[in-house]
């Protein structure tokens, strides 16, 4: 047990440190890390899990709560909320001092705009992480299609609701 609880902290202390860019960026290697180095959930797992916290309110990388959970009850959801969210908070602070200190300086503003197609690639891995995860046949093709749509052309539609309409969908149609 002491191993598995060493390895769940290892785990999300690293995509903490990878976490460039928020919590989507490291979906990719999440999954990969959880689903097949450390067979400790499936794929409809990681899947509904992933679900959950975009649904939840609060930040949606509060899933990786619900990992450690699944994975070793309240040690293992401590452990992955603290591997998460301590070291990129200690970089994050630290860094944040260094960075006010040269807010005058040009390659400041140079290493942000350097950073910025960097972050969006992460993201759009992220993306394509979790679609390959949930997009398994035409049905749910026409739901992601259609919440795109619906978010990018609708106006002020709350993404819950299109989350929970999916949601009704899939228990209708897909189970």
């Amino acid at each position: 047990m002491v191993t598995k609880n060493f390895q769940i902290l290892a785990v999300f202390s690293l995509l903490s440190i990878l976490a460039v860019g928020g919590g989507t960026a490291v979906l990719p290697e999440m999954k990969h890390l959880t689903i097949e180095a450390h067979p400790w959930l499936t794929d409809a797992e990681f899947r509904d899990i992933y679900s959950l916290g975009q649904l939840a309110p609060g930040p949606n990388m509060l899933m990786v709560v619900v990992i450690g959970f699944h994975i070793a009850g309240i040690a293992g959801a401590m452990l992955a909320f603290f591997g998460f969210f301590l070291p990129s908070g200690l970089i994050t602070w630290g860094t944040s001092r260094v960075w006010d200190h040269f807010e005058k300086s040009p390659w400041r503003e140079c290493l942000q705009k350097a950073l910025a197609p960097v972050i969006v690639g992460l993201m759009a891995a992220g993306l394509i992480a979790i679609a390959r995860t949930t997009i398994s046949n035409e049905l749910t093709i026409v739901i992601a299609v259609s919440t795109f749509v619906l978010l990018y052309f609708g106006r002020k539609i709350n993404p819950a609701l299109l989350i929970i309409g999916g949601g009704i969908v899939g228990v209708f149609f897909l189970r």
